[in-house]
């Protein structure tokens, strides 16, 4: 929560080290999913103000971005985060969090993205566990998110006390966007790709192809490779998104095994997001949007479950497509994906006015 402290006090007594009166004392809950963290943001005073004017929650994204992206810098950055550092800005009330139990504005090192499945698994055991889901029902319940990309439900156990996993959730509309499409890498030469959107959009091709083994290369020369062609894409291939310009992006690009045909063994994937940003779980976002291309090419069926499993930790997730869809002029599937969010502490966020690297730097 976001509130205000005094700075002084009586110092045996202090709840907090000193710091601005004027500045905002930011309390955060502290998870992972698949060794992603996730540092969640309850209350945002100056979020929660524009969403009750009645913004919409891409409105509301801009807004924040254009006034109060010093908060998702000073948690983002170091020296309070890290180059690996994920947020989310809770949002309850007004029209950005209509129809559901709370509207989620997603933080990363550098800006904020559309979509992202493994904050969507952590928020759900938080929704239950703070109580912002104002009846749970055992043995699961169903929670209502709205994401930048549109509506996400996750489906998170609870026992009547507590939260629990595995947690799943289901997408947005997944589709193919592109396939089989020759791209010129500086570097590398002509690669092959498919894009696939899962609430955001991804680049999708083997480390083969990039002379890497996704399993065993450098990850440095994997980030290097997959931000190589993640730039290509963008200056060679126009996307759209049905309903929204702002959401028409390249988020990064994700180097796989190859092993895109149906198997009972879990396919290894590595994502490089953003500004070479690596994900440490087998992205959520991803996983949609790679269960969508393997549909769209006739590789799985209807609830065929495949294992992603992440290069950098070995965590896994399951995702299935579970219904047909249409979304604008695309044939998309909805799609199921389920992993497992633990928490890790909460903390307490402070600013001395005076310190010229409060609201962080960044660091690769």
């Amino acid at each position: 929560m976001a509130a205000h402290g005094d700075g002084g006090g009586d110092r045996a007594g202090r709840a907090l080290p000193p710091h601005s009166p004027s500045g905002a004392v930011l309390q955060t809950v502290e998870m992972h999913t698949g060794g992603e963290p996730l540092r969640i943001i309850p209350r945002l005073e100056a979020a929660e103000q524009a969403a009750a004017a009645g913004l919409s929650l891409l409105s509301l994204r801009r807004e924040v971005a254009a006034g109060q992206d010093h908060v998702r810098r000073a948690l983002m950055h170091e020296p309070r985060g890290h180059a690996g550092m994920y947020g989310a800005v809770v949002v309850r009330g007004g029209a950005a969090a209509e129809g559901a139990h709370l509207a989620v504005l997603f933080l990363h090192c550098a800006g904020y993205s559309a979509m992202c499945g493994h904050a969507v698994m952590a928020l759900g055991r938080f929704a239950l566990d703070y109580g912002l889901v104002p009846a749970p029902t055992r043995p699961e319940t169903a929670v209502r998110l709205r994401c930048p990309c549109g509506p996400v439900t996750a489906f998170v156990p609870w026992d009547g006390h507590r939260s629990g996993n595995p947690v799943r959730f289901h997408s947005v509309p997944a589709f193919a966007a592109a396939t089989d499409l020759a791209i010129d890498v500086p570097g590398h030469g002509k690669v092959v790709v498919d894009i696939g959107y899962g609430g955001t959009f991804y680049a999708f091709l083997s480390a083969e192809q990039l002379g890497l083994d996704v399993c065993s290369s450098r990850t440095r020369d994997l980030v290097s490779a997959a931000s190589a062609v993640t730039e290509a894409v963008k200056k060679q291939f126009k996307l759209h998104h049905p309903e929204s310009e702002d959401l028409a992006f390249l988020y990064g690009t994700i180097l796989t095994d190859g092993k895109d045909a149906f198997s009972e063994e879990p396919t290894t994937n590595i994502c490089v997001f953003a500004d070479e940003q690596v994900d440490r779980s087998p992205t959520g976002s991803g996983v949609t949007a790679r269960i969508a291309l393997q549909y769209h090419k006739g590789l799985i069926q209807l609830d065929q479950t495949r294992t992603f499993r992440s290069s950098t930790t070995g965590s896994l997730f399951t995702g299935k497509a579970v219904k047909e869809a249409r979304f604008g002029n695309y044939d998309a599937v909805i799609v199921e994906v389920s992993g497992e969010a633990f928490y890790t502490g909460t903390a307490t966020f402070t600013v001395e006015e005076e310190d010229p690297l409060k609201h962080g730097f960044f660091f690769k």
